[in-house]
């Protein structure tokens, strides 16, 4: 039997733009439009691999840099799709910026390119070889996976804009009732609260008042790093009969090492561990109990199982941290949580802030019901471009101007006085 073989031809990437509602953060509000890259990896035999990440034009530039040295690469060496992905980012003297927005900035330049290659690879890898992207990986050990219903404090609609489906949140009655729509539509079983945004007590109060009104339901709450220790271990052990985990209140490993010892709750980050070289002194120090992993983040897919093999040795749990995302991500992230048997919590997902017409898919394989989505056994994601949303959605990035995301600037347009500060309280 020969050894299968996939030589890649060609890699479009193609920055879109869809809807975002004004949802609040610590570092401002999100825009009117969030931007995406979607990558499209051509092979010899005629078959196409997909990914999704990030669409800063600084992060779309690397993209497309590297898929020049991609060409050529056999789609099943991932090695070799690394070390091109490396080659690519030598001299990145004239790059300059992050690219991917947000507050996590210490992220691996290597891995978040990589990332959406190393998906697409495996999508391809997987339509030659007629199975899913989990049989790549080791195997599926479920076959649905679980989300969790992510909340935020919000505008009832963007300035100049009319209201959107959400209505305002701004106060925990406007979170619960948020929570309702969330657990109506979609049976979310766990509930998480963007934090960061109000003073921690008003935070809290939205807490309790989400406990009040859904019993049965995990609570979790994010303020993104912006409260100090002591405000940390106060809150953190006011919430301490209702959490199910208290993600990163404070945005340094050292912090958050002294706010575990003093909180009888786990710890969870996407913030302060987003790399390997993060790992060894967060594991030292003690500072966190969960892993939100992100393969945005952490290299794609495979290496993602590495980290998962890491978490299993030092006794670390996982879950999944989410950004706003198309269902290119979606997929990917499904069949990672449906490989990886220590994920431990519901998995974080924006899918429900996203209007269903905006997508680059073909839709009707991607849905939550009772707070989980089937995972797809077509082969490869099991998902399919469609090619004239990509197009209706790209010149959606065009028509928006957008080139970066920036919460803290579109909130400074609306409210000239507002000021980022970490830590705000």
């Amino acid at each position: 039997m020969s050894t299968p073989r996939a030589l890649i031809t060609s890699v479009e990437v193609t920055p879109v733009a869809f809807a975002d509602p004004p949802l609040l953060n610590s570092v401002g509000v999100h825009e009117p439009y969030a931007l995406r890259a979607i990558v499209v990896v051509r092979t010899d035999a005629g078959h196409y691999g997909l990914g999704e990440t990030y669409g800063d034009e600084t992060h779309v530039a690397r993209l497309k840099r590297a898929g020049e040295f991609l060409v050529g690469t056999d789609a099943f060496n991932i090695n070799k799709i690394a070390e091109r992905v490396a080659e690519s980012l030598a001299d990145d003297s004239g790059q300059g910026g992050h690219g991917t927005g947000g507050m996590v900035t210490t992220t691996s330049l290597e891995d978040r390119v990589l990332s959406a290659f190393d998906v697409a690879a495996l999508d391809i890898q997987g339509k030659v070889l007629g199975v899913p992207v989990s049989t790549l990986l080791g195997g599926a050990v479920r076959d649905e996976v679980e989300f969790s219903g992510y909340l935020f404090y919000k505008w009832a609609g963007h300035p100049g804009y009319a209201d959107d489906q959400w209505g305002a949140a701004l106060d925990p009655s406007g979170i619960v009732a948020q929570a309702r729509k969330m657990v109506d539509q979609y049976g979310f079983k766990a509930l998480k609260l963007k934090g960061g945004v109000f003073p921690p007590d008003e935070e809290a109060a939205a807490i309790e008042a989400l406990r009040e009104a859904f019993p049965d339901i995990l609570l979790r709450i994010d303020p993104n790093g912006v409260w100090n220790v002591e405000t940390a271990v106060r809150i953190g052990q006011r919430l301490e009969p209702v959490l199910e985990y208290l993600e990163d209140p404070c945005l340094s490993i050292e912090d958050n090492a002294q706010v575990r010892k003093q909180v009888n709750l786990p710890l969870a980050t996407n913030m302060c561990v987003v790399a390997f070289n993060d790992l060894p002194p967060a594991i030292k120090a003690e500072a966190v109990d969960v892993v939100l992993s992100d393969h945005h983040f952490w290299g794609g897919l495979n290496r993602s199982r590495l980290l998962a093999g890491i978490a299993q040795t030092f006794d670390l749990r996982l879950s999944m941290h989410s950004n706003s995302h198309l269902g290119i991500s979606f997929a990917a992230m499904i069949q990672l949580a449906s490989v990886t048997k220590n994920i431990d919590y519901a998995c974080d997902t924006h899918w429900p802030w996203k209007k269903p017409e905006d997508d680059v898919i073909v839709p009707g394989v991607l849905s939550i019901a009772e707070g989980k989505v089937k995972v797809p056994t077509a082969p490869g994601l099991g998902v399919e471009l469609d090619e004239a949303a990509l197009a209706r959605m790209h010149q959606q990035y065009l028509d928006a101007g957008l080139t970066k995301r920036d919460d803290t600037s579109y909130m400074q347009s609306i409210n000239p006085e507002y000021e980022l500060q970490v830590p705000r309280w």
